[in-house]
């Protein structure tokens, strides 16, 4: 069904001392009809972009030198244009928002028939059954940015299945999902794999898909290292996945996990009469007369999709300027503007806050003014953060999980007091979680409040101390 043949590719943006650096290289792959292949390993290694390969988007969408042969259903795919290769190839993205054309939920699932000219009782047929197979009949005929980043996830994968692709691509499906969505994720994967779907999914969270895979391939570097099938998938242990670099198989709902909100002796930073509802809406999002977190300590906030922790995150540290409530720090009443001088955010979507031409100029906007040794201070940062190989790389040109780290590298050089992670980890393997989870310890040591959303279990085992569920 799917066959990658010597494939290398390199993008056209990367340049490492004068020389492009390979993203993917030799790559030997098989997907055979109703397969359901997983893509694993450490941020940036190559799966998205073998994704990008099948799908057509490289490289006449992401430009770059390939060699090797791509073939689907048996047929080299340089040789057809996008929208052929879109009949046989659905592709459901981490972010669902970059795939929406459209406002309504019902037309966005109609509009890949309607591209392909399918007659107005057919598209209704197919919605009808989808909607019916999924169980959403309570999301049709929605505003889809009223709605939660699960039920959006849930809507990206109900129009691939109304284009009736034979081959679905799934690019860290579940990153942003809380427990019960990522369940609800699983049951529709499911249902495509009964239906004898060929799967190929890119993620680094494998927990929920493990029993529905029939292979995971490990790429590091560009390159296949091994692949995990049969007896040896079934009986890999949670250590030799630690050691491979790889994430737990073991599925645990975040909101479970017993830790308390403040403890006898803590310091606390009071959150005082945040309201806070978005235009038109019927009941507000924040409704806070008061609320205590632990100065000094990491502090996971937790719940499900659209709970509202993001915008709680969003009021903190004043993006919000209809939120006029106070947060009281070591005795001082803070503002909404003063917050803006305490308070550093990281958000989920990085991209939005990277705005330089190269890493190491993004590190160092962020320095404090009057920081001696700017550039070795950027640098220290950027090395503890593994990100010290792409200083002159283009921020935009990174891998999701390497955008991420940039995010908090410019956190970290800021010197903020109080520091917010919204979903850090979202896109990261193994090993960079780990990092991440470290340099939050480390931070806390010195003094950093910190405040993370997540959905990572994971993390919250490894780094934090208090929990607030929302």
């Amino acid at each position: 069904m799917v066959e990658l043949k010597n494939v290398s590719f390199r993008y056209g943006a990367e340049e490492v001392e004068d020389k492009y650096e390979n993203s993917l290289c030799e790559i030997n792959l098989t997907v055979s009809k109703g397969e359901f292949l997983l893509l694993t390993g450490p941020s940036g290694c190559g799966k998205t972009t073998i994704l990008r390969l099948i799908n057509g988007l490289i490289p006449q969408f992401y430009h770059g030198d390939v060699t090797g042969a791509v073939l689907v259903d048996g047929v080299n795919i340089s040789g057809r244009e996008l929208y052929e290769n879109a009949l046989l190839v659905g592709t459901v993205f981490q972010n669902p928002r970059t795939q929406f054309y459209n406002v309504d939920t019902t037309c966005e699932l109609a509009f890949g028939c309607e591209n392909q000219g399918v007659s107005e009782t057919e598209i209704y047929s197919r919605i009808d059954s989808t909607v019916a197979h999924f169980q959403m009949k309570d999301l049709m005929e929605r505003n889809i940015f009223h709605l939660s980043d699960g039920e959006k996830q849930k809507i990206a994968c109900a129009s691939v299945d109304v284009a009736g692709t034979e081959i679905i691509l799934l690019d860290e499906p579940s990153a942003n999902l809380d427990h019960k969505s990522t369940l609800m994720l699983r049951e529709l994967i499911k249902k495509w794999k009964d239906a004898g779907k060929t799967i190929i999914a890119a993620e680094h969270r494998i927990a929920y898909l493990w029993d529905l895979i029939d292979r995971a391939v490990i790429l590091r570097e560009g390159r296949i290292i091994r692949e995990l099938k049969g007896e040896e998938k079934d009986t890999v242990t949670i250590d030799r996945l630690k050691k491979m670099g790889l994430r737990t198989t073991i599925m645990e709902d975040p909101s479970q996990i017993k830790f308390p909100m403040i403890k006898d002796g803590d310091q606390i930073i009071s959150i005082r009469d945040f309201r806070f509802s978005y235009r038109g809406a019927e009941r507000a999002v924040i409704d806070i007369p008061e609320l205590s977190i632990a100065e000094g300590e990491i502090t996971a906030i937790v719940g499900k999709n659209g709970a509202g922790k993001t915008s709680l995150l969003n009021c903190i540290c004043g993006l919000e300027k209809r939120c006029k409530g106070t947060l009281v720090y070591k005795g001082k009443f803070y503002s909404r503007r003063d917050r803006k001088k305490l308070v550093f955010m990281v958000m989920q979507d990085t991209g939005n806050q990277l705005f330089t031409e190269s890493v190491l100029d993004e590190v160092l906007i962020s320095l404090p003014k009057g920081t001696s040794d700017e550039k070795g201070r950027a640098m220290q940062i950027l090395k503890d953060l593994d990100l010290d190989g792409f200083t002159d790389r283009h921020p935009q040109s990174l891998s999701g999980g390497q955008k991420q780290r940039l995010a908090i590298a410019c956190a970290i050089a800021s010197g903020r007091e109080i520091l917010l992670l919204d979903e850090p980890t979202s896109g990261l393997d193994y090993a960079h979680m780990e990092e991440t989870a470290q340099l939050m310890k480390n931070l806390r040591k010195k003094g950093t409040t910190i405040l993370v959303v997540t959905h990572d279990s994971e993390l919250i085992h490894n780094c934090c101390g208090r929990i607030l569920s929302v």
